[in-house]
């Protein structure tokens, strides 16, 4: 515990006063941390509560690093923390009774939000009591009508005085105006609640004094105290010497919530032997709050008490009430009726969303938180035990942290490419007979991460070109394609050049692909090429593959055929014998011809000859024979 004082400042009739209070801060730590403050209700707006960076060791820079927050259990957010100091204060001045009514301690329940890594610290503030608050009556004039023949010692219940504070600012005592014929006693009932007995200690004489007044107070037990008053004003009655009589003192039922209206609860029952008026009973609600009054009926000829509201285990457990049975002639008596509502299962888990994470890489490792979320269940026993589950078979899966705190993980690999969000479906169900449940659904986005190289279409991409082409004359184009997706998917192409490798004669297109001829090509020089080509996309770090680019230069008929024989330009003499017969072999004429396939096929044939008619040239063979036996005039 720590403590520390702070000035307290109030407004009222009397000149301000300064209150000096004791601020005692608890702070607590274990697996789940925890922080425990106190602070004294009606302080100013933006009071101290703590020093969340001092508490938990950590300074004011990282609880800001960490995106430190806080959030109120309920509805309303009734705390502020400063990130830049670590001070939690109270958003606005705390009024003990308005949050807690009723309760003897009044404690609000808090937690603190940590990011990098996702940490989570309970705490709660426990709203110290002020004596603000006096003992109230709820009427300013009590009557009694009491019998003269009524005997010394004869009780009499008193509406009870309430003070909103609690503890030793509560109410703690009754006094009664001195007189001759009554004391008090004070009872505590057995929700802890005091009050008053009139206790008759003396015969009550109605001709001798027919009414009396007494002064009643009741005090509470805070520095300086507090009281309030009520006048008691006695009518003493003429003879009835018989009052009612209940057939038990407590009446105890249970009954399950949300029974329906006119259903019977109990019927009490007092008889009064007296005759006539004096022995008629009629009864009605005393001591008995107004919300219980509400759900009640009471017969006032029958005694039968039946539903008149809705039951609510969550709203009131259990309800007390005095019954008042009097006669015709004045007296009375009181018994209780002990009402117990049941649970039944009528509320559905509530999933409320603490923090979610809408995208996750999908090279995150297992066991990634993902979201945190609380469910709650206002039934109680295994109405309110609730239990969480996922739907459908999804890499994920959900860890009790602590509390009604889950967290929901991955429990696997993820991949993009296969799966790229995810539809999470959280169902909350309860263990009741009728089992209830809700659902909630999340989002999540897998974000892409560069694990996929670049893949071409082919391992080998052939080409062709024919020789004398146009310089950046284009051929084609390859193509790659990565499954992954924005820049990490983005491709470019590029030629794998080795280290004091010539610059080649084709590019290609870094964006499209497009593959171009960058000069003119001989065939007669240059036949095939064959270059490496690389796709890299744009991931940090970039992947890449390569691929295969093999492109034939096609010939064109761009030659003359060349005589290697017979040489010379005016060519050169044979002789042929005189005897030479038909088809002698007289010489064989070689050319060549430096284009391939067809363009290089050869064929022979006669220009010019003196004799036309003495040889032949083969078509094919270049063999130029006599096409007669030669003759003496061919000499």
């Amino acid at each position: 515990w720590r403590g520390m004082e702070w000035n307290g400042r109030r407004s009222g009739g009397s000149p301000r006063q300064v209150i000096l209070f004791l601020l005692c801060v608890c702070v607590w730590q274990s697996g789940a941390e925890s922080l425990r403050y106190s602070l004294a209700e009606e302080m100013e707006r933006d009071s101290f509560v703590g020093n969340i960076a001092q508490d938990l060791g950590l300074a004011p820079s990282q609880l800001a690093a960490r995106k430190a927050r806080v959030v109120s259990e309920g509805s309303q957010q009734l705390f502020r923390l400063n990130p830049s100091s670590g001070v939690l204060t109270a958003k606005e001045s705390l009024d003990r009774e308005e949050i807690c009514p009723q309760s003897d301690t009044c404690t609000l329940f808090f937690t603190i939000f940590l990011d990098n890594p996702l940490q989570l610290i309970r705490g709660e503030v426990e709203v110290l009591d002020v004596n603000d608050n006096s003992p109230e009556f709820p009427e300013k004039e009590m009557v009694l009508e009491i019998p003269e023949t009524t005997s010394p010692g004869s009780r009499f219940p008193l509406k009870r005085a309430r003070d909103k504070d609690v503890g030793i600012n509560g109410l703690q005592n009754y006094s009664l105006q001195s007189n001759s014929h009554f004391s008090l006693a004070v009872k505590i009932r057995d929700d802890g609640a005091k009050y008053a007995e009139l206790i008759l200690e003396r015969q009550l004489d109605r001709e001798a004094q027919s009414e009396m007044d007494v002064l009643l107070t009741a005090t509470d037990g805070g520095s300086p105290p507090r009281s309030g008053t009520a006048q008691i004003r006695i009518t003493v009655l003429d003879a009835n010497d018989n009052m009612p009589v209940f057939s038990r003192e407590v009446y105890e039922v249970r009954l399950v919530e949300n029974s329906p209206p006119g259903q019977m609860v109990v019927r009490v029952a007092a008889t009064d032997p007296d005759g006539g008026s004096n022995g008629k009973v009629h009864y009605a609600f005393s001591e008995t709050s107004e919300g219980s009054q509400n759900l009640f009926d009471l017969n006032p000829d029958t005694g039968e008490i039946r539903v008149a509201g809705k039951l609510d285990f969550e709203e009131m457990k259990k309800h007390e009430m005095v019954v008042k049975a009097a006669d015709g002639g004045g007296l009375f008596a009181h018994c209780k009726v002990q009402v117990e509502v049941v649970d039944v299962n009528d509320n559905a888990p509530e999933i409320a969303l603490t923090s979610h994470t809408a995208s996750i890489p999908e090279d995150a490792p297992p066991r990634t938180v993902v979201a945190l979320f609380s469910v709650r269940d206002r039934d109680a026993g295994d109405n309110g035990r609730t239990e969480c589950t996922i739907d459908g078979d999804l890499p994920f899966t959900l860890t009790p942290t602590f509390d009604n705190y889950y967290e929901l993980r991955t429990n696997a690999a993820l991949d993009r490419e296969a799966t790229a969000e995810y539809n999470i479906s959280i169902r909350a169900t309860d263990w009741g007979q009728r089992r209830l449940s809700s659902r909630e659904s999340l989002w999540v986005q897998i974000a892409d991460v560069n694990d996929n190289a670049p893949a071409f279409s082919q391992e080998l991409y052939s080409m062709w070109v024919t020789e004398n082409n146009s310089p950046m004359v284009r051929i084609g184009s390859v193509q790659a394609r990565d499954a992954d997706a924005g820049s990490n998917a983005r491709v470019q192409y590029a030629l794998v050049r080795e280290e004091g490798q010539e610059q080649p004669a084709l590019s290609v297109n870094s964006e499209s692909g497009d593959v171009y001829v960058v000069r003119s090509l001989d065939y007669e020089r240059l036949r095939a090429l064959e270059v490496r080509l690389r796709a890299t996309d744009g991931g940090s770090p970039a992947l890449s593959a390569q691929a295969v680019l093999r492109v034939l230069v096609r010939d064109e008929n761009d030659n003359a055929p060349v005589v290697l024989h017979p040489g010379g330009e005016s060519g050169a003499g044979e002789l042929v014998p005189r005897w030479a017969p038909a088809g002698y072999l007289v010489a064989k004429v070689v050319a060549v011809d430096a284009d391939a396939g067809q363009n290089a096929w050869l064929s022979y044939e006669l220009a010019k000859a003196t004799e036309p008619g003495l040889f032949r040239l083969g078509l094919h063979s270049g063999e130029l024979r006599t096409a007669r036996a030669v003759a003496e005039r061919d000499a």
